[in-house]
């Protein structure tokens, strides 16, 4: 499979730096919105299980917004947010049309998918987010040819080592439902928005050579090189 390389003229443009930065501050300000949430609980001593989702109960329906923004542990936060602050950085930096349909999918898809038919539990947690994006973000790369995004999922699951197991109910306490389901709604979403957000790549002068031929209708001149939390 050839991997396209994305315009250098069109990566290295001051609209494109200021698209990286606006990217990290938005995924930066996600992180510091959990981070004060789980304080802010620890400081009231609130149980994050108050905004978990409850599968098939009334009192469970406020969990599908509020339940990826709190946290049992400040291991749980911790493991949670690295990967959150470079796939979120990666999804709005490269997709940002595919990601105003994929966040509010991933975050509010997954949720209705576990109240319908997760385990009688409580499941609350950002992970869901993470095996939403990082599904997302590879497929997505994979389709586009698109190293960038390739090589940012790398590194997340680099850092998520168990990342793979999660869709699997393998590990107690820990809501393989969310994970399964936001991994899909990732997927299904790369395939659905393959189409979007496709870089300008960098174009070679025996490229531009091979065009004129085709639209002459000639050859190429010879010599061209071609308690569950998530």
């Amino acid at each position: 499979m050839q991997f396209h390389i994305p315009d250098p003229a069109y990566t290295g443009s001051e609209q494109v730096r200021a698209h990286f930065r606006l990217a990290v501050k938005i995924a930066f300000g996600f992180v510091a919105l959990i981070w004060l949430i789980y304080l802010a609980n620890w400081g009231l001593d609130l149980e994050p299980e108050l905004s978990g989702i409850r599968p098939r109960q009334l009192s469970g329906l406020p969990g599908i917004v509020f339940a990826p923004l709190v946290h049992g542990s400040f291991a749980h936060l911790i493991a949670n947010s690295p990967p959150l602050l470079v796939l979120g950085t990666a999804m709005l930096f490269l997709y940002p049309n595919s990601a105003l349909r994929v966040l509010p999918a991933v975050y509010l898809g997954t949720g209705i998918v576990v109240w319908m038919f997760g385990r009688e539990s409580i499941h609350f947690g950002a992970s869901g987010l993470v095996y939403g994006l990082v599904s997302h973000v590879f497929v997505a790369g994979l389709l586009r040819r698109d190293r960038r995004a390739i090589a940012a999922s790398l590194v997340v699951s680099f850092m998520y080592g168990s990342l793979a197991w999660g869709v699997l109910p393998t590990q107690f306490g820990v809501s393989w439902e969310t994970h399964l389901a936001a991994a899909l709604i990732g997927v299904a979403l790369a395939i659905a928005c393959r189409r979007l957000d496709v870089p300008p790549h960098r174009r070679y002068v025996w490229e531009g050579e091979e065009d004129e031929n085709d639209e002459g209708n000639s050859r190429p001149r010879p010599g061209s090189d071609e308690t569950d939390r998530t």
